[in-house]
This record gives structure tokens, sequence and C-alpha cells, in this order.
């Protein structure tokens, strides 16, 4: 009775927001808060900035609140109890996977399908709604309120921007340390890393498909019949491949291949990014032509195929998700990344041009299920870890699922090899490049997406495998390359004259 007298008693929506705001703080910024005091001296300097961002935060918070309830009424209610809930699922995610709310992290979650986001829910994901997200709800539209007059209005808002420009006037002198550590702490500020960072990277989307700036034309060299397929691995990091040294035999077939494994680094550590760096001729925000569209319109016969998302628009005639492929071959098995290479071989055997490029875009280690990602034949390293909580993950399990992962990579390329050595007639290649690596526990981070500024080694180092059907050409010995190689390499490999091409970054002789 206690607890519903609370809902009846009235009270001043100046309270109410003081209430809301204290408990965003309270609720939601324990991990922001560990990493201000984690980057502070314990002086009393220290002191100033861990203070005076707590004061910020609660009357900011208490400056929007009471400017949505006051002017928006039921429609800030909305707005409010979709934040909470959203802060939330934003915790739950930051503590079970050590992420950071970035623009690109919330790129990942607007191209994550839903047969991948259920993956992460879990007991724990219902707790932080019910426990965080449902209790203010409940409070915003239940409890009583009066809002004031205006002039109540217009003062509590002038109180509260005072405050704030007071804060800001002490710590002028600590700019250069959120500065620098402004990265990190906008993304666990709630609930404006998620919303903030939402907008900015629509905005980059917007741009992002904007029309390509076409490049310049290019010239079918010689008729000599060619077929290069690239395989876009996903969250394949490189020290994982026994190719790469590894101590676990997670390549026993492309072991036997004789394939190039050359040292790489990605260029990004999301799939956004990452696969267009795959596809693109250089390092640039702008978008240009990418690969398979180019070839196309320069009278290639382009496929692609993808059990994934996030790519850049591909405009071509060939363009086939796992559904597609399923209705092409419906006694095929579309569960797992196997159904990439189903009808594969028909795919050349009823191509009528010289020229052939096929794009098969993986998902095999997405995670946090690896141990979803794999047929039940390729269960080799057990136990295998079943939880989608990774930061509670037994350290042993997890990574047994996840080198399941790359060993169902290395039958799916080793696959794709065996089918084009059918085709004697004809010059082939095979190339395997990852679109970023991935982070199990190391330093307390889990899968991928942290700002290239920070990212660690594990989500920048990728494999990046080669493999040629003939003599016709050879590899270069290079010390290191990158994703942006593979525009120009498979350029030279199909004999295509092209005005932008790099020599520099062709791994052909």
């Amino acid at each position: 009775m206690k607890i519903l007298d609370i809902f009846k008693k009235k009270t001043s929506l100046t309270i109410t927001c003081l209430v809301l705001s204290a408990f965003t703080l309270f609720a939601f910024h324990i991990p922001f808060f560990k990493q201000v005091i984690k980057n502070i001296e314990g002086d009393f300097n220290g002191v100033l900035i861990a203070g005076g961002l707590a004061i910020l935060m609660l009357t900011l918070n208490f400056f929007i609140y009471y400017l949505l309830l006051f002017a928006g009424r039921i429609v800030g209610k909305v707005i409010l109890a979709i934040s909470f809930l959203g802060n939330a699922i934003t915790l739950y995610f930051i503590n079970s996977y050590e992420v950071l709310i970035t623009s690109q992290m919330m790129g990942n979650v607007f191209n994550t399908q839903f047969s991948e986001a259920s993956g992460f829910f879990s007991f724990s994901f219902i707790l932080y709604l019910l426990l965080l997200g449902v209790p203010p709800c409940l409070y915003i539209f239940f409890r009583k309120f009066s809002y004031g007059s205006v002039k109540r209005f217009f003062a509590n808002i002038g109180i509260a921007l005072g405050v704030i420009i007071a804060v800001v006037a002490v710590n002028l002198k600590n700019t250069t340390w959120i500065d620098r550590n402004a990265t990190e702490l906008g993304s666990l500020l709630m609930p404006w890393s998620y919303t903030v960072n939402s907008v900015r990277f629509w905005n980059a989307e917007r741009k992002r498909n904007a029309k390509a700036i076409q490049l310049p034309d290019a010239e079918i060299a010689d008729s000599n019949k060619q077929v290069c397929v690239l395989i876009i691995g996903e969250s394949a990091r490189r020290d994982r491949f026994s190719l790469y040294g590894y101590n676990r035999e997670t390549n026993p077939l492309l072991t036997q291949d004789s394939v190039k494994a050359y040292i790489a680094q990605s260029a990004a550590t999301y799939t956004t990014e990452g696969v267009k760096a795959i596809v693109d001729h250089k390092a640039t925000d702008d978008l240009y032509e990418i690969l398979p569209n180019y070839l196309f319109r320069n009278g290639v016969d382009v496929v692609w195929r993808t059990t994934n998302w996030g790519e850049p628009p591909v405009h071509i005639e060939k363009y086939r998700k796992a559904a597609d492929i399923k209705l092409m071959y419906p006694e095929a098995d579309s569960q797992y990344d196997g159904i990439l290479l189903e009808g594969l071989k028909d795919e050349v055997l009823n191509s009528t041009k010289d020229k052939i490029f096929i794009v098969l875009h993986t998902s095999t280690s997405h995670g946090p299920t690896y141990n979803k990602k794999y047929p039940a034949e390729f269960e080799k390293f057990t136990p295998v870890c079943n939880t989608v909580e990774m930061s509670k993950a037994d350290p042993a399990e997890l990574n047994n699922s996840y080198d399941n992962t790359i060993l169902y990579t290395d039958f799916l390329v080793h696959s794709t090899i065996e089918t084009l050595k059918e085709f004697t007639d004809r010059s082939c290649c095979v190339m395997f490049v990852s679109d970023h690596g991935e982070s199990l526990g190391e330093n307390n981070l889990y899968m991928h997406g942290v700002p290239m500024s920070l990212a660690p080694r594990e989500q920048l180092e990728i494999p990046f495998l080669v493999w040629l059907s003939s003599k016709d050409h050879k590899l270069k010995d290079l010390p290191e390359v990158g994703q942006y190689h593979v525009f120009h390499s498979v350029l030279d490999f199909l004999g295509i004259k092209s005005p932008i091409f790099d020599e520099s970054k062709n791994i052909f002789e």
C-alpha cells in the first residue's frame, strides 16, 4: 500500500525530474565513472573533474527531462520512457560485452538481422529491462505531478542553465583532459551515447548511400577465361589460423591447398567499413564505385552471394541472399554459410562471359553465439560456450567455440577451391579476406567495434589468403598487405585495364 501511495500523492514536476535525473545518474553510469576514475589523478583536480561531471550530468538530465515533460506532456512521457528502456538495454551490452557505444557500434546494431540480434538475449537482458527500464517508465506514467506555472518553468530552466555554466567554467582548465577522453566517456553517457551516435551513423549512411562517384571506364584487355572468387570473412582473426602458426589445427584442409597466407591489417573494426575497404579502390570517406559494380559495368560477369549485411550498395544483376539461393536449390541447408557454395559450379557453367567475379560474403565467426555458426561435425574443440553473456563465459569454452568457426571457415574456403579445380579450361583464383578481427576477452574486450584509435590488435589483425589454379599468375612476396589490395589485384588477375589501377596494391607479379 505504501508503494501505491507514492503514486497517488501528487508532487511537483521539479521533484519528479530531480528523481528521474538522480536515478539516471546512479543506475546507468557506473561504467562511465569507472572510466573517469581510471583516467584521473587522485588529487584535488581529479575530484574536481569527477564531481563536476556528476553535477553536470545530474543538472543536464534535469534540464532535458523538465523541458520534455513541461512542453511535451504525454509526448514527453513517451520519449522519456523509451530513453529509459534504451538506457537499460545499452547498459546490459556495456556490462556484458565491454563495448563502447560509438557511431560505428550503432551501425552494427542497425545492420544486425533479428536472427543475429536474438542471440544476445538472455535472462540477464530481461532483468536489466525489468529492474532498470520498467520502474522509471511506471513512475513517469503513473506518478501524479503538477506542472506548475510558466514563471516557475523559466525559473527552474534558468537555475539549471546557471549550474551548467558554473560547472563548465570551473572545469575550463580540464578541457584537454575531457577532449582526450571524449570518445570513451561519450560512448558511456546515457542516453546521449546511443541517441547522438545513432544520428551520426544515419547521417554518415545518408552520405554513403548517395550516388556513387563513377570511376573511369575500364577495358577488358584479353579473352582469357578466368574466375576470381572473393570470400569476405566475418570477424576472423589472423592468430586463430594454423596457417599463421596457431598451435591448434584449425586449417587442416587449407594446409594441403598450397595457399599463400599474407600478413594483413584491417582498415576498420566493424563490418560496414571493413567490407567497404575490401571493395574500394582507396581509403576514402567518399562513396566511389565499388569493385563489383565497376566490374559489372565494364563487362565482367559478377555474382554476389551473402548471408551477411552491411555492404555498400551493390548494383549488379546477380545479387543473391541466402533465401534466394534456397529458392534456387530447395534441398540446400540454409542454416549455415555452406548455403553460399550451393550451385557455385552452376554460376560458372551458366556464364557466357570470359571473366567471372564471384563474392561470397560470409557470417561464420560472428558472435556472440559462435557455437551456432557451424554444423555439428565441426565441433572439434570442446566443451563449447553456450551463453551469450561473454564476460561470464568460461574463457576456454569461448575460445573453443570460436576456433570451431575457423575450422568451418577452413572447410568453406577449401570447398570453394575444390569446386574451381574442376574448371581446367579457366585460370582460377580464390581470395579470403576478413572484414575485421575479434576480441575474445583480451583486456576485458569482446567482439569488435572499438574505435580505430583504441582498437587492440585482435580486432585489426586479419587473414588474407590466396589460392591460384595455374602458373599463369605468380604472387609477390609482400611483408604486409591490406584490404585495399583486393580491388587492384582482382583487376590485374582478370586482365582489366583501368586508369585507377595501382600497382603498389597489386599482389600479383
